[in-house]
């Protein structure tokens, strides 16, 4: 305490401003990086010992070239959204079955909000899952190779030729970077295309890009693109709707001045200051890809390999195995263990339990759901209403022989014997509990007993002896006449 009194009497207060000045000066402060590529205390909290392996270029280039040119409002929703690959599957079963009808109403991250609104765009990334999920991972642990990589397939379509300004949309070129933004106030259209063509030639006929109907502009297009800020290659930023952009003279903006006046910026749902700092789910490194699935994507190069997809798998299997009972089952694919642990009862589940890679069934079936195995390894079908087998009909025992028909019914129908009964047990109850009173194995003997009694031939009426009948003369036919005479006047000789 004493020493450090000298020391501010030695210094005074401009030496203490001095030295606090230059502790500032020698931790310099990132002022272009975008804020979702600021790293955070909480967002290091990975594996040491077993360090993620990222995507090659050329491996970004196939993952990214079915999207690079959509525009760049809805392609920043489906970066973002490719984070929360559980919540986009949740998202498409809600659309296929309400439509958009309550979207802004459900739980989910604000990014699948956005793209739920896109019907086409919410299904193409639940049914190509580990798809979404690799764009996910490369964009959490790589968005600046991300940017890079849709800024040179545009290039490469650009030198083609094929990625001209429409009345879809409009293309702009500014300081060697290339923006996609909606042309229409009120809509955005989706553009089609064939990677494997696109990026190399011109089609032998027809456009290059075609679109579909156009989808509605709302204030869920909330982000956009940083082509260029700040000197490098920028990134994804809410707009929060201001003309201005991010700071004025904003070159690739312009869009959000022609939409604005046809929106209601006064939605909460999308327009709130909590949306500065954009989101992403960094536990999406957690999850497993099914390589067999990703293989596929090799349009713009060929011979690509995703040996880093199936290191990153054994690196979560390798992590999880610490942490037994924290993550629910390996949701379909073999080996791989879920990163949503958020939800109750998943650490009951096993987790190493094989399953199949089905995407109709991952589609329709939130395999998450804790209520999925209730009623698991439990027999449902169980049934008491098939007649005994020959061996219990010959063998009765005295406790369970009851006579099945009453007793003016067994002196009508001797040749119905009893049968054994088994003793009572609990059976499931399929439509009420009063079905208790009806005996099913009763019934069924019921029937026996009159079937045989009906296959029983029956003495047959005495039939009357046939009367004999006269036997008619017959006539032989008469010869053929003779000289072309007449029929029938000749007489034949004896």
């Amino acid at each position: 305490m004493l020493r450090s009194l000298a020391v501010f009497r030695t210094l005074g207060f401009a030496g203490i401003s001095l030295l606090v000045a230059s502790m500032a000066a020698a931790t310099p402060i990132p002022q272009d990086q975008p804020q979702d590529q600021q790293q955070y205390p909480q967002d290091q909290q990975q594996d040491q010992n077993a360090p993620y392996e990222n995507f090659t270029p050329e491996q970004l280039e196939n993952l990214l070239s079915p999207i690079a040119l959509y525009p760049d409002p809805l392609l920043a929703q489906v970066f973002v959204a490719a984070t929360f690959p559980d919540q986009v599957e949740e998202a498409a079963r809600y659309v296929r079955a309400n439509g958009p009808n309550g979207i802004d109403e459900q739980n989910w991250d604000v990014s699948v909000k956005a793209v739920a609104h896109y019907p086409t765009v919410i299904e193409m990334m639940a049914d190509k899952i580990d798809w979404t999920t690799s764009i996910g991972q490369a964009y959490v642990n790589q968005s600046t190779d991300v940017a890079r990589a849709v800024q040179h397939l545009r290039h490469l379509a650009r030198s083609e030729g094929n990625l001209v300004s429409t009345p879809q949309e409009e293309v702009l070129e500014h300081d060697d970077y290339i923006a996609i933004t909606p042309y229409q106030p009120e809509y955005i259209y989706v553009p089609v295309y064939d990677p494997a063509i696109i990026y190399f030639r011109r089609p032998y006929w027809g456009p290059a890009i075609t679109f579909g109907v156009g989808f509605p502009i709302g204030a869920w297009l909330n982000l956009d693109f940083r082509w260029g800020y700040g000197g490098g290659w920028g990134g994804v930023y809410y707009t929060g709707w201001r003309r201005e952009g991010w700071g004025g003279g904003c070159w690739n903006c312009g869009w959000i001045g022609r939409c604005r006046d046809r929106i209601d910026i006064r939605n909460n749902v999308y327009i709130n200051n909590r949306y500065e700092r954009v989101n992403v789910n960094r536990t999406v490194v957690n999850r497993t890809v099914n390589v067999n699935n990703i293989n596929r994507y090799n349009s713009v190069h060929r011979n690509v390999s995703y040996n880093n997809i199936q290191h990153n798998n054994e690196r979560v299997s390798r992590v999880n195995t610490g942490r037994a009972g924290n993550f629910a089952g390996n949701n379909g694919r073999p080996g791989n263990v879920s990163a949503r642990n958020d939800r109750p009862g998943n650490s009951s589940v096993g987790n190493n339990r094989t399953g199949v890679n089905n995407k109709i069934i991952d589609r329709n079936i939130d395999r998450n759901n804790p209520h999925i195995d209730q009623y698991r390894g439990r027999d449902n079908n169980a049934r008491n209403d098939r007649p005994p087998s020959a061996t219990q009909q010959q063998r009765p025992t005295v406790e369970n022989r009851q006579p099945t028909r009453p007793v003016q019914q067994q002196q009508q129908h001797p040749q119905a014997r009893p049968v054994p009964q088994p003793a009572a047990r609990p059976t499931p109850h399929s439509f009420a509990r009063n079905e208790g009173n009806f005996d099913p194995r009763q019934s069924s003997q019921r029937g026996q007993a009159s079937r045989q009694q009906a296959a029983q031939p029956r003495a047959a009426a005495p039939r009357p002896a046939p009367q004999p009948q006269p036997r008619a003369q017959q006539s032989r036919p008469a010869p053929a006449p003779r000289n072309g005479g007449g029929g029938g006047g000749e007489r034949r000789k004896p």
